[in-house]
């Protein structure tokens, strides 16, 4: 009976020398044949600590192989992974772990004290003990019962930006689907490599790259955190070949000092997403020969949904792409009903990347599941091409006089200034209007910016009413791990 889940086998088979991972941090090289010893020696001591389908494995470490090693002896096994998010607070932690309620928390030295509040059950540390506890198991074959692609893979909690976390439940086939189609977009072989430095805990770290170069037999180096200097450095002396990251983080990198001087001719292309990639940022990379294929995904859905192919990036700037392979996509209005094309809908989606639902909660996911499709609270347009748009999120749209303001409209509009690192928009209630816009700004080191002039600026490109009432500037706007902004924090800090 053939197996959904056990990856490592195939490439343990076949390469059982090529490079799977690499942790540029401690040294440690981990080649297929390597990888699947030690899985299959977790899946032992699992086993053996009575782990059995469907029980969950929670870990609560930062990036590191480990990592991966419970992501795939769990898919071998049977039982679920579940990579807490470690920036959450105590409490918060407390609360997504009474939740998934896992059978056994794996931790690194960083949250061991953390852990071990967490749970009475068995908790296990990345290092001596861990390892000691794999030296007990043997390396050979477990005996298992195969998967199959209905079985949940991962629970990912989602990053709480509109409220309390909700797991998302990710099968088998959302994983093999969403690396066929990146591999489909993107062309991937065992030959690519790329460097994750977003969190384990995201969809974005873990499925956008990682585990897609993972079903192609490809390798994966790790970094704990960000950092602009190490990612060039890499780039160039791993011959890294994919890079996945957020508009910040690409910033980032081309603020640095060595970005100039790196040697980027091994890298193929550049996933970005999270947010639209400015005109300028574009730009700069195109002057050093790199393109970003911008794409959008969600945790619960991918996340490589659609893409923008390099050659229409300045043509089509500002769309999200075409939707990729096993992917129906629908915008719809209040009462499910297809809106003309260039009307603004509500983004549905529907096909084998969706996942199955919320953990334990009925409710959100009866809401998001409808007749197949799920509603992801995004709003969108699409042009006569087939190009999609993102227009907002469909609960930060506010209304300004009887008209909707999308404030990823605004924003767009407000990047074009080059004086401007970020910015965020809001409704704010208003007398008369009932709501107008705020604008948040983050003015560049070294510039200087009016409100008089941004104003201005709005009111040469904008319909009157979705130009911002106010200007703020400060010095940074809230985000969460991922670098997406929090809005519900933004609208505490500026809403007022």
């Amino acid at each position: 009976m053939l197996h959904y889940g056990d990856w490592l086998s195939q490439w343990n088979a076949r390469t059982p020398l090529a490079e799977a991972i690499y942790e540029p941090e401690t040294g440690r090289r981990f080649t297929y044949a390597h990888l699947y010893a030690r899985v299959n020696r977790l899946v032992h001591a699992l086993q053996a600590a009575g782990v059995k389908r469907g029980d969950r494995v929670a870990v609560l470490a930062q990036n590191c192989a480990e990592q991966f090693e419970c992501l795939f002896a769990c898919l071998k096994l049977g039982a679920i992974h579940v990579p807490y998010n470690w920036r959450l607070s105590s409490f918060e932690l407390q609360d997504v772990n009474r939740d998934a309620a896992p059978a056994v928390l794996l931790c690194d030295a960083e949250f061991a004290e953390t852990a071990h509040a967490l749970t009475a059950g068995r908790t296990v540390q990345f290092g001596g003990a861990y390892e000691s506890w794999l030296e007990t198991q043997p390396a050979g074959e477990p005996t298992v019962t195969p998967s199959s692609m209905e079985d949940i893979a991962i629970i990912l909690y989602t990053s709480g930006t509109t409220g309390r976390p909700k797991g998302a439940m990710l099968p088998v086939r959302q994983l093999i689907f969403n690396s066929i189609q990146t591999d489909l977009a993107v062309g991937l072989g065992a030959e690519d490599s790329t460097l994750v430095f977003l969190p384990l805990f995201h969809t974005g770290g873990l499925n956008c790259l990682a585990t897609p170069l993972f079903h192609r037999g490809g390798r994966v180096m790790l970094l704990k955190k960000f950092d602009p200097d190490r990612v060039c450095q890499l780039t160039q002396d791993e011959h890294i070949t994919a890079h996945m990251g957020v508009p910040t983080t690409f910033e980032s990198v081309a603020a640095s000092p060595l970005f100039h001087k790196t040697d980027f001719s091994s890298v193929r292309f550049m996933l970005v997403g999270g947010a639209p990639c400015p005109l300028q940022l574009l730009e700069t990379y195109k002057a050093r020969g790199l393109s970003f294929r911008q794409g959008f995904g969600m945790t619960e859905v991918g996340p490589n949904d659609f893409s923008l192919p390099p050659d229409r990036v300045f043509e089509k700037m500002g769309s999200i792409g075409l939707t990729n392979a096993y992917l129906s996509a629908r915008l719809v209005d209040d009462q499910g009903h297809d809106v003309p094309v260039g009307d603004v809908g509500e983004l549905v989606l529907s096909g084998p990347v969706v996942c199955a639902g919320y953990f334990r909660n009925d409710a959100a996911t009866a809401s998001a599941l409808r007749d197949g499709w799920f509603y992801t609270g995004d709003l969108a347009r699409r042009d006569a091409e087939g190009f999609y748009f993102i227009v907002d999120r469909k609960k930060d749209m506010f209304i300004s006089g009887g008209e909707n303001v999308y404030p990823a409209e605004v924003e767009a509009v407000l990047l074009l200034r080059p004086e401007i690192a970020e910015c965020a928009v809001l409704g704010i209630p208003d007398q008369k209007w009932g709501e107008v816009g705020r604008a948040v700004v983050v003015v560049k080191p070294g510039h200087t910016l009016s409100e008089e002039t941004l104003l201005g600026h709005c009111k040469q490109r904008l319909a009157r009413y979705k130009v911002p009432k106010d200007v703020v500037f400060t010095a940074a706007l809230p985000r969460n791990p991922t670098g997406k902004i929090v809005k519900p924090k933004l609208k505490e800090l500026f809403g007022k």
